[in-house]
């Protein structure tokens, strides 16, 4: 009898913990589209796997078409977790009260854009701003982005006395995403753009860069940029110390597959005020809105 009521305590409880599981939603997370899809949703696929062994339940990961969906998406409760550029993280928390950055790539402390141009415009690699530039077709990433059009605009305004781009270019563009503007530039579409550094290194190290081509003529000084935004209701939701389970998980990502992925060493803590300088450029340069 004694074995009996214990095999049924056990099997209550079991069944008490799967009820509670089932009872929370499952979790949704998205990220802007800044590379080609295809990468991006292997990428992504192999983050929520792997969350939702560390979670204990359900996770998926919503593509989106642009960088103002990925900041829709969270703003509308559709997604709880983002990663985000740091412009569109700045959005994002400033549209729901009590959002939170809370972890970064190593490398995003430090982040750097990369002036491309096409090998026929001669343009040479510099320390100094590339003022051959100007009078030459360019193209942005995505409008949103903080490494393919914020920081570099603030660059570009900066290096030609407050000039804006269509005072300075001969035509702008803006391509979507980092992998884009390579294609763009290298086949000549447009003689000069800027990017991630770090889907640069990705391309070139997956052979989709000719160097005979294009190359890198400038590099920018650094700013903090990507981080890993959650919405402040986590909680409430999902259950006092959700949020603390979620950081943890997120800055225990050791699996190389997955950092190669992202181009990132490692995920570090990170905080709102780590992007007050992003903040500051985007009132300086008129984008925030």
């Amino acid at each position: 009898m004694k074995r009996t009521l214990t095999a049924l305590a056990v099997i209550v409880a079991l069944s008490s913990g799967a009820a509670v599981a089932q009872s929370r939603p499952a979790f949704v997370f998205t990220a802007i589209p800044d590379q080609d899809e295809t990468r991006l949703v292997e990428r992504f696929t192999r983050v929520a796997d792997y969350l939702e062994k560390k979670l204990g339940l359900p996770v998926r990961y919503l593509p989106v078409k642009s960088y103002p969906a990925a900041v829709t998406a969270f703003t509308n409760n559709q997604v709880q977790l983002a990663w985000f550029g740091g412009f569109t993280g700045v959005q994002a928390r400033r549209r729901v009260p009590g959002s939170e950055a809370i972890a970064q790539g190593a490398e995003d402390i430090a982040f750097k854009s990369y002036v491309i141009a096409n090998a026929r415009t001669g343009l040479k690699p510099s320390k100094e701003f590339p003022s051959g530039i100007a009078g030459k077709s360019f193209t942005f990433g995505s409008r949103a982005s903080t490494s393919g059009r914020l920081m570099p605009e603030y660059f570009i305004r900066k290096a030609f006395a407050g000039r804006g781009p269509e005072e300075i270019f001969s035509r702008v563009g803006f391509s979507g995403d980092h992998s884009r503007t390579i294609q763009l530039v290298q086949s000549g579409a447009y003689e000069v753009g800027v990017l991630d550094f770090t889907v640069w290194d990705l391309e070139q190290k997956a052979g989709r860069i000719d160097a005979s081509q294009v190359t890198v003529i400038w590099e920018s000084p650094t700013y903090p940029d990507y981080q890993w935004t959650v919405r402040g209701d986590l909680d409430a939701v999902y259950g006092a110390g959700f949020k603390e389970k979620l950081r943890t998980a997120l800055l225990a990502i050791e699996e190389p597959e997955i950092l190669a992925q992202f181009g990132r060493s490692k995920f570090v803590p990170a905080k709102n005020s780590d992007y007050a300088p992003i903040e500051d450029v985007a009132r300086v340069t008129n984008l925030l809105n």
